[in-house]
């Protein structure tokens, strides 16, 4: 019988988008659209994130909501000797305590929300304009984690129990 793997990790900063900076924008230069820091987010199945850039995008999109690793968040700034708040990246889930990587192929529930963990988050070359030059390379392998929405729930900041199924 395979176990159910649960653990503790912090959801440290939650954002949402209205509109697509760098999507479709080859050669244009990038859009200025806000990222809004959020308390709580309401997640819904096959959808994303609602009031977010990619809620209900496509069918069975991948990305319907993406996780960053607030370490890698930090081994950024320490590399390229910065102060960036985390929504440069524009992913919508910073957590902490986990390697994301290890959620890629598997259902897991994050609080009261399920997810397909569903590849990498490979960094483009726009995170060398968005961050710093050099940041697309660097974050190759650690990107972070596209994800299917597959209950509908709330996730909100603080701690909160990961539960991989096998």
């Amino acid at each position: 019988m395979v176990e159910k793997m649960t653990c503790s990790v912090e959801i440290v900063a939650l954002f949402i988008s209205d509109g697509h900076d760098f999507k479709g924008r080859h050669g244009l230069g990038r859009s200025h659209h806000k990222v809004s820091s959020q308390q709580m987010v309401e997640c819904v199945t096959g959808k994303g994130i609602r009031g977010d850039r990619y809620f209900g995008f496509k069918d069975n999109y991948k990305a319907q909501i993406t996780f960053f690793d607030e370490a890698v968040h930090e081994s950024v700034q320490t590399k390229f000797s910065l102060n960036h708040p985390p929504e440069v990246y524009r992913r919508n889930v910073f957590i902490r305590g986990l390697d994301l990587n290890q959620l890629i192929g598997k259902c897991f529930r994050l609080g009261e929300v399920e997810f397909e963990g569903v590849q990498e988050c490979t960094p483009c070359y726009w995170m060398d304009e968005a961050v710093a030059p050099g940041t697309e390379k660097f974050l190759m392998g650690q990107g972070g984690l596209r994800t299917r929405v597959l209950s509908d729930g709330d996730l909100h900041m603080g701690p909160v129990e990961l539960l991989i199924h096998p």
